[in-house]
């Protein structure tokens, strides 16, 4: 009994464990997780991060907090874990400058209530939770994970406008549109990194613009989404619209610059390319490379420097560079660089370099800008030859030659440049102006007071303040002799040792801008650029920005054609209203009418036919009604006439519409519908002869509720005296408003004329009390007859 017992007792514990073993594992899985999480130290501890003790005021955490933050900075420190550290020095900071997070930090060992913390490589204890930081940590631009990558080109309002806009005009910026949990943001991240390196290497400007911070700023540049990339070239913003490939990116960037920044040089246009300098006033600069298209640094350089240099780019592996790269002994391992002034026959300056670096080429551009003896053309150049005096170390002397551009000055005007060639000093500039073209500044630094063209001559010039203050002196006048130049030369040497012997002052006036386009081009300009954003803004859907405009445009086109339209149509019914009318009523009655519409003392009344009877019926809006008039051929025009005089009155109500219904042709439909208003036409039983007969419903007028599906009836009644006519009144009073048709059964077919002109006078008077019924149709008192559904009007009755 016992061992059965037990074998009891084993079978039943085994089945509760069996039931209980999978709660049980959950109980004690979680009981494990908690008591972990309670008793674990926070991986994390600010003051030891900060170096601190516990008890250390704000002023010690402040310092150690600077000092760390520069020692760990990642712009400064180039150690792999440098930002990590950087991230952890901040974040600490954070949590003990702030008295309430320190205090519950102090108390539970907590160090964020709201982000998780740490690199990515720990994971965390937060809300007495695990997280694991690879599934939970993204990479957004977030406060406490910003890329420090793109901090330092965080762009700002102001510093846009000021900063950004103005250099644009000598060089291209890319700039990135972010924000804060951008989810498509960390796709294009890794792109965005490895273009930045290379673009920022070429001289590219770069900027980040997050919107939650700068929301002004990108509604500036026109940016309504994130990611957004965008270029700025001479202040104009253009969008980036395609895939963010590095390729695509570098065709953006290129795609920015002018197109004729650089031109391809050859052995046929090389003269023609160096003869130039004259013209444009500018040296010349010439790369020669082995790849077939111009280097975007090359490009680059091309556009920071394109008021002082003209570029061109020889392709070596071209057969017709061959004679060029003879010419000048290039070397082929290396792209070379050269530079020509006055002299096309012999390079100013050379540079050979395998990797061709920005520094290279900047220093290179910056020694050359500008010719040995360049014409003075505006005042920009004036300001940069001749710069004011600052320092008394600093001084600049400026040697100008006021001379003309016809040919008999030409000797001159060559002997001075061979002059300048040789000159060695640093302080001394040389220029020569155009007496023609700058007439005023010539006429002060001449003396001459009658504005008329004088001999050339040399003056030796300083600028002593921006406001146009110079001291000068003429030195000699200047025919390119030998004398001349000893007398300069003496001069130049006194002014070395003496600069008190310029002892003329005076204020000079601003230059002339003597490349500067007219007012029509520099339209025309404006308006192609214009254009071209506005196009570029319809075919890549940049609707929100061109809505406005899109909009007035439509506005202005459908004002415009829509008077232009009611005009017309206004002008046809005026033409067809003024057409004179039949006199005679015979040929009126029996001429061709309007099938659509007849208008008499201005009033509109259409035909109801089975095109017009949808809109004029059966989708009547609410509230409106249709007064429809039956008629025949034969009592058209009278009927017609009559209808006209007594609605009159009620035309004014918009709710109100007139139609005529011709018995002719839908007599059916007549039988139809007043099939529901048996009641109304009180039909005589007992009369059999008028149960056989056919009901004539000419003159009856019908009020009919589209909507509601009622209508309210007009039976006509004879008021009129007419001679020899009783039997037609008592007929017309006996029947109720009904009109027999008694002519056709009674009489020949051809009526006389006595009887033509009662039967006549007869229907001219079935409409003289329809104006009552239109006061007590408007009144709501008329009996009103409901019906389920509206009879079709397509079936025609023939004509018998």
């Amino acid at each position: 009994m016992n061992g059965d017992r037990s074998s009891d007792v084993l079978k039943v514990t085994v089945m509760a464990r069996s039931k209980l073993s999978l709660p049980l594992a959950i109980v004690v899985v979680l009981h494990v997780l908690l008591a972990g999480l309670v008793y674990a130290e926070p991986e994390m501890d600010p003051y030891k991060i900060l170096g601190v003790t516990k008890g250390a005021s704000q002023a010690e955490i402040k310092k150690f907090y600077k000092r760390l933050a520069k020692e760990w900075h990642p712009d400064k420190n180039k150690d792999p874990g440098a930002e990590d550290m950087f991230i952890k020095i901040t974040k600490s900071y954070e949590i003990l400058s702030n008295e309430e997070k320190r205090a519950n930090y102090d108390r539970y060992g907590q160090m964020d209530d709201t982000q998780p913390y740490g690199n990515t490589h720990y994971g965390h204890r937060h809300d007495s939770f695990y997280f694991d930081e690879s599934f939970f940590n993204f990479p957004f631009n977030s406060k406490n994970h910003r890329d420090f990558a793109d901090s330092k080109y965080t762009l700002h309002f102001n510093q846009y406008v000021n900063d950004v806009v103005p250099d644009s005009y000598k060089r291209p910026y890319l700039i990135k549109i972010t924000s804060d949990w951008c989810f498509s943001c960390i796709h294009i991240e890794p792109v965005w990194k490895e273009v930045v390196q290379e673009m920022e290497s070429l001289g590219v400007g770069v900027g980040v613009v997050d919107v939650g911070y700068e929301r002004r700023l990108a509604n500036h540049l026109g940016a309504h989404r994130t990611p957004s990339i965008l270029g700025v070239i001479n202040g104009k913003v253009t969008f980036f619209h395609y895939a963010v490939a590095k390729e695509h990116l570098r065709q953006f960037v290129e795609d920015l610059l002018p197109q004729r920044l650089v031109e391809r040089v050859t052995d046929k246009n090389d003269l023609q390319f160096l003869n130039s300098w004259h013209e444009l006033n500018k040296p010349h600069v010439l790369l020669f490379d082995q790849v077939p298209a111009v280097p975007l640094l090359y490009k680059l350089a091309a556009f920071a420097y394109k008021d002082y240099l003209q570029f061109g780019y020889v392709d070596q592996g071209l057969s017709e560079t061959a004679n060029l790269q003879k010419q000048f002994n290039i070397n082929t391992y290396a792209p070379t660089m050269l530079v020509f002034k006055e002299n096309i026959d012999k390079p100013a300056d050379i540079i050979q370099a395998k990797g061709m670096k920005k520094q290279i080429i900047d220093e290179f551009m910056s020694n050359n800008k500008f010719l040995l003896a360049p014409r003075l053309v505006n005042q920009k150049l004036f300001d940069e030859l001749c710069p004011v005096k600052q320092f008394h170390r600093r001084r600049k002397y400026c040697v100008l030659l006021i001379t003309g551009d016809e040919e008999i000055f030409s000797f001159g005007n060559q002997a001075f440049l061979s002059f300048a060639s040789t000159n060695t000093r640093e302080v001394v500039r040389f220029a020569y102006v155009y007496q023609r073209l700058q007439q005023p500044l010539c006429d002060i630094l001449t003396q001459n007071k009658d504005s008329v063209q004088s001999q050339p001559q040399v003056v030796i010039l300083e600028r002593r303040n921006a406001a146009g203050k110079a001291f000068f002196k003429p030195v000699t006048a200047w025919n390119g002799s030998e004398e001349d130049k000893q007398c300069l030369q003496e001069e130049l040497e006194r002014l070395q040792k003496d600069p008190s012997i310029l002892i003329h002052d005076a204020m000079l006036p601003e230059l002339n801008n003597e490349f500067a386009s007219m007012f029509i081009i520099r339209w025309i300009y404006a308006s192609y650029d214009y254009l071209s954003e506005v196009i570029d803004d319809i075919l890549h859907n940049n609707w929100r920005e061109m809505m406005p405009l899109l909009s007035l445009i439509f506005s202005a086109l459908f004002i415009l054609f829509g008077t232009v339209v009611i005009q017309a149509f206004s002008d046809s019914s005026d033409d067809k209203q003024t057409k004179p009318k039949a006199k005679d009523g015979t040929k009126a009655e029996n001429g061709e009418m309007h099938e659509k519409c007849f208008s008499k003392n201005f009033v509109e009344v259409t035909e109801l036919t089975d095109i017009t009877y949808m809109s004029n019926l059966v989708k009547l809006r609410p509230g409106h009604m249709n007064i429809v008039l039956v008629l025949t051929d034969a009592s058209k025009n009278i009927l017609l006439s009559k209808f006209a005089k007594e609605v009159y009155s009620f035309t004014g109500s918009l709710t109100l519409h007139f139609s005529f219904l011709n018995l002719d042709k839908h007599s059916e439909w007549m039988n139809t519908l007043l099939e529901y208003t048996q009641d109304a036409m009180q039909i005589d039983a007992d009369d059999d002869e008028g149960a056989n007969r056919k009901m004539d419903y000419t003159g009856y007028v019908l009020a009919l509720n589209g909507h509601k599906k009622y209508l309210c009836l007009f039976k006509p009644v004879y008021t009129g005296e007419d001679l020899d006519s009783k039997s037609s009144e008592d007929e017309g009073a006996a029947s109720g408003g009904r009109s027999r048709s008694r002519s056709r059964d009674d009489h020949p077919p051809r009526k006389s004329n006595r009887a033509r002109s009662i039967s006549t006078l007869q229907i001219h008077h079935k409409l003289d009390r329809l104006g009552l019924w239109m006061e007590r149709l408007m009144e709501g008192t008329l009996p009103r007859y409901y019906i389920p559904a509206w009879p079709g009007l397509d079936k025609i009755t023939p004509n018998k």
